[in-house]
């Protein structure tokens, strides 16, 4: 479907920010604010009305959200809703900025832990030492159970962050916790109230089996099995 031009002057500055960021810029690329400006030189409010786009669904990172991105960059992540149809630009709307009791409360919540990594504040990175993890807050969306979608507040470092948003199917995951067996959901009901994977008796085992000679995997594998030596 051929779009509206960004230049028609009847949208207002934020249909007409919506639609110049999908024909000139495109998903996935960077523009800075003076190209921004250059391009709506009779709007002082484009930069509100582009911020505006958030509400609707639309990801679009400054140097806050992605460390690649220079000051006066932004990205164009993915488009949210197409707020140049009738309807759309009046679609329920998510605030976009929380009170600093509110991000105090994420973390709280998830324990001051990156819930994609597991990295905590301010910790180094394994591969890179010299970089501390810096813990931000994302809205995860989320595909209930009976199929409506949610943006739920998660605790995320800011590297994991640019990798792109990422969505959860909480049925289908609820779907595979109930064809775990008794014992699979005992150990696994142990990590939720833990809030880690701990490694049992079995897990141990297997790593130790893991690096045996096979003369002494063959010993093992005969006493799980019941077998004569």
């Amino acid at each position: 479907m051929t779009l509206p031009s960004w230049q028609n002057e009847k949208f207002g500055g934020k249909i007409r920010a919506a639609l110049w960021l999908e024909t000139e810029v495109g998903e996935g690329n960077t523009f800075t604010k003076a190209e921004l400006r250059k391009a709506f030189p009779e709007s002082a409010q484009i930069d509100r009305r582009l911020r505006d786009l958030r509400d609707h669904g639309w990801r679009i990172d400054t140097s806050r959200d992605d460390p690649a991105l220079k000051q006066q960059e932004q990205r164009y992540v993915t488009k949210g809703a197409e707020v140049w149809l009738p309807g759309q630009a009046k679609v329920a709307k998510h605030k976009s900025s929380l009170s600093a009791a509110q991000r105090a409360k994420v973390w709280q919540n998830d324990n001051f832990l990156c819930r994609t990594c597991g990295i905590g504040a301010g910790e180094p990175y394994g591969d890179n030492g010299d970089v501390l993890s810096q813990l931000n807050i994302a809205r995860r969306k989320v595909v209930l159970a009976d199929g409506t979608v949610d943006h739920q507040m998660v605790t995320e470092c800011r590297r994991c962050g640019t990798r792109g948003e990422r969505e959860i199917d909480l049925g289908v995951l609820l779907g595979q916790v109930a064809g775990l067996s008794a014992l699979e959901k005992e150990v696994l009901a142990g990590w939720i109230e833990a809030d880690q994977r701990t490694q049992g008796t079995l897990e141990k085992l297997w790593g130790h089996y893991r690096t045996l000679p096979v003369e002494s995997r063959e010993a093992v594998r005969q006493a799980t099995s019941g077998e004569d030596k």
